[in-house]
């Protein structure tokens, strides 16, 4: 479970909303919502990423309404993981349960620069900053929540555990 990409910071208290507007609701589709992943926060924002990168975030990321259609757009604009102060706890499970790859890092996000090329070890619990040579540690992703991870989400993953 590691990725490599480029660190694409945002602030805090970013909402659901902000992640993904009430009025791109209207679908499930995780292509169609990741092309207005974070239109709330900045129009056209998506522009700016490719696939692999990295989203940092200050704290609370996530708090607001609960809504999956939040982790799906990150993952529909191709970032596979978010590395935050601290989440909502709602976005943190909804994240995971959507196959999303959520690290909270504290005050050492503030090590990881918008734009910086960084390596993530979700296994490890080691994110490491290519551009400043810097690696910081964070609880590796547990075993259970790995699991539905590597199944694509829990969905997918109660599906796996019922045909055995």
């Amino acid at each position: 479970m590691s990725i490599k990409g480029t660190a694409y910071r945002v602030g805090a208290h970013i909402d659901t909303d902000a992640i993904i507007p009430a009025r791109f609701l209207v679908t499930t589709d995780p292509d169609e919502l990741g092309a207005n992943c974070m239109e709330g926060l900045e129009a056209g924002w998506i522009k700016r990423v490719k696939k692999n990168d990295i989203m940092v975030a200050d704290e609370n990321f996530g708090c607001g309404s609960s809504r999956e259609h939040a982790p799906i757009s990150i993952l529909g604009a191709g970032i596979p993981v978010v590395v935050a102060k601290s989440f909502a706890r709602i976005f943190y499970r909804n994240g995971f349960n959507m196959g999303l790859i959520l690290l909270e890092v504290g005050d050492d996000f503030e090590k990881l620069g918008d734009g910086d090329q960084l390596e993530v070890d979700a296994e490890k619990g080691e994110i490491k900053n290519v551009t400043t040579g810097e690696t910081i540690t964070c609880a590796p992703v547990p075993p259970f929540m790995k699991g539905i991870l590597d199944c694509g989400g829990l969905v997918e993953y109660v599906k796996d555990r019922l045909s055995k």
